[in-house]
This record gives structure tokens, C-alpha cells and sequence, in this order.
């Protein structure tokens, strides 16, 4: 036997070896016969709601701030010396109470002269009368003596007005808030004196979406919280703006409320809770229940034991349920689990209902 055939067998041989080494694991392992895959006979387990009506609010959550129920920044009509201050900051007032007087003595004197003048006036129109009467004097010279009667008691009409305004009285009963001038010093019209509020009624301004505009009436109550309390404070609608702003597209409301405490400050902020309708036979169902579909909504509704889909019209929504207006009856019950598994026809059986 040659090298060449001896080569030839060692591989052959090699390769049986091999072969008989690796087989084992490159068999594929025998499996038992395909079954087809058949329907469970099990239900789809999923939790249902029974319609019944409902009461719902139509409520919407905004924020706004108080204002005082009158406001005035006191200033001096006229200019001068301030003579005498007699309120004190955070005093309350009545209205028509002297707050602050300015030194009159020069507007006091020329009243006092022109009234002098006043009485020599009367008697010369007196004796011009008489004169006349016996046709002494022409009617000429009575009418002269008569038109400096009469300009002499505007003259003093028109000092007493300028007297009244070296006075400052309050405008309205409220509190006064903290004086900007001392006594002694010169003020003129554009010096603050001081401001004066009236908080008992207070305001409440705040605003809403032009949308629910028709859905806003006077007398309408509203919830309010301010960050310095936890009471509920309760407001009366008393005007609506009768335009939506432009700007920012929302109506302007003002409400009025009791504050009989001083709890309320013109500029605090506060939280409202504004109920614009109440739907006393609401029908809801859960949000998580309603599949959206283009142009419209949909649910499943349990009949039968199987799956039935409805097209539904929603209204109202809150936090956890959605208003149905359309496509629903009461005492049907709706799936409110598995919606993703659900489809038309598919038996189903209900664990829970809620």
C-alpha cells in the first residue's frame, strides 16, 4: 500500500470519526404531532358600570382679586399750609368727617371785606331805588348801582366756594389707610394726602372664557380662598363687563361679598370655584371607557353576554367621568375594563361592577 492510498484512508477514516462525534448533536430532536390552536372556552373577565343619572356641575376653577368697595386717593383742591390733621393712619371714618384743614386766613379776610362792601352796596341800591321811585335819577344810574349790588355777592359766593375747599372731608364711611404729609407742611393739588377704603362690602374681580359667556347671569354665587385662610368665602355676581376682551378673549365679571371680619384686603389673591350650570340627570360613564374615533366617540356596551360597540355624543367633562348626551339609555351597562382586548361579539363575563 502505497503513501498516497494510506493518506486517503487516515482522512475517510477521520471523517467517520467525526461524523459519528457530531451527529448526536445536530439531529434535530422529534417533536410530537402539531396541534391546532382552539378557542378557550373562558370569557374575557372585565368590570361594568350600570348607567343610572347623575347629578354634575358644570364648574370651572379660575383665579382673581379683591378689590376695595370704594377707593379714593385724598389730595388738596387748592395750595397751602397745612394747619391741623385730625385723623389718625388706620382710623376708621364716617363720611363727612374733617380730615384735614388748610390755613385760610388770607381767603377769610377778603370774604370778610367783601361782605363790608356788601353792606355799603345795599344801601346805595336802597337810596337808588327810592331816587327812581321819584323819578330823581334816571333808570340808568339805578341799574349800575344794582349790578354792583349783585357782582359784589357773586364776588362773595365765589370766596365762600374757595373757603370750603381748604377743608378735606371723607368722601365715604371707610378706614384710612397711611398718611403722606405732616402738619406745618406746604401741599399742593398733586401731593397725596392720604387714601381712604371702603372693605365692608368687598369686590371680587376676575375674569372667565369668552365661551361660557352666555352662561354667566348677575345674581350668580361664586366659592372663593385667599392664601391667608381656609375659609370659604361666598360672592354675588353683581356686573359683567357686556364685552370679551380682545386681548386675551375673556369676560370680565365683578362679585361682592361680606366682610363683616377684615379678613378680606384689597390686592389679595384668590382662588374661585365658579358653578356655571347644574345637570341634575347627567348619564357618565368613566373616561377611560370612551374610545375616541375621527369625528366621533365610542364605548362598549355588555348584551347578552357578548360585546356590543356604541357610537356615542359627549358633553361635560370632570376630572374622572365624561358626560354621554347621545347613544346611551339608563340601565345599560357599560365595560370599563379591557378595552384594549374588547371587540364586537366577543363573549365576556363581568367580575365586578361598579
Amino acid at each position: 500500500m502505497n503513501k498516497t492510498v494510506k493518506t486517503i484512508l487516515t482522512i475517510v477514516i477521520t471523517i467517520i470519526i467525526l461524523g459519528l462525534i457530531l451527529y448526536p448533536r445536530l439531529k434535530p430532536e422529534e417533536s410530537g404531532p402539531v396541534v391546532a390552536a382552539t378557542p378557550g372556552s373562558s370569557k374575557l373577565p372585565v368590570e361594568a358600570k350600570i348607567i343610572k343619572p347623575e347629578r354634575i356641575e358644570n364648574a370651572i376653577k379660575i383665579t382673581g382679586a379683591i378689590l376695595a368697595n370704594e377707593s379714593v386717593a385724598l389730595r388738596s383742591e387748592i395750595s397751602g399750609k397745612i394747619e391741623k390733621i385730625n385723623f389718625q393712619e388706620g382710623q376708621r371714618v364716617k363720611k363727612g368727617d374733617l380730615l384735614l384743614k388748610i390755613n385760610d386766613d388770607e381767603i377769610l379776610a377778603q370774604l370778610e371785606r367783601l361782605k363790608y362792601t356788601q353792606k355799603l352796596n345795599d344801601d346805595m341800591e336802597y337810596r337808588m331805588r327810592q331816587l327812581l321811585e321819584k323819578e330823581a335819577i334816571s333808570r340808568e344810574e339805578y341799574e349800575i348801582a344794582l349790578t354792583t349790588l349783585n357782582t359784589t355777592l357773586s364776588d362773595i359766593k365765589e370766596r365762600e366756594a374757595r373757603v370750603a375747599k381748604y377743608k378735606l372731608y371723607a368722601p365715604f364711611d371707610g378706614v384710612i389707610g397711611l398718611r403722606q404729609v405732616s402738619e406745618g407742611s406746604y401741599i399742593t393739588p398733586s401731593d397725596l394726602v392720604v387714601n381712604i377704603y371702603n372693605i365692608n362690602p368687598i369686590k371680587v374681580e376676575f375674569s372667565i372664557p369668552g365661551k361660557y359667556s352666555a352662561m354667566v347671569h348677575k345674581g350668580d354665587s361664586i366659592q372663593f380662598t385667599i392664601e391667608a385662610s381656609d375659609e370659604k368665602f361666598t360672592g354675588i355676581i353683581y356686573a359683567v363687563e357686556p364685552r370679551v376682551d380682545p386681548q386675551t378673549r375673556t369676560l370680565p365679571i365683578r362679585a361682592i361679598c361680606n366682610n363683616d371680619h377684615d379678613l378680606l384686603i384689597p390686592g389679595q389673591f384668590v382662588n374661585i370655584d365658579y358653578t356655571l350650570s347644574v345637570i341634575p340627570n347627567a348619564m357618565l360613564v368613566p373616561s377611560e371607557s370612551v374610545i375616541p374615533e375621527m369625528n366621533s366617540h365610542k364605548i362598549y356596551i355588555y348584551r347578552n353576554g357578548v360585546v356590543t360597540q356604541q357610537k356615542i355624543g359627549i358633553g361635560l367633562r370632570t376630572e374622572q367621568d365624561v358626560q354621554v348626551i347621545t347613544g346611551l339609555n339608563p340601565g345599560d351597562t357599560i365595560i370599563t375594563t379591557g378595552i384594549l382586548q374588547a371587540r364586537e361579539g366577543l363573549p365576556v363575563t363581568i367580575t365586578k361592577i361598579n
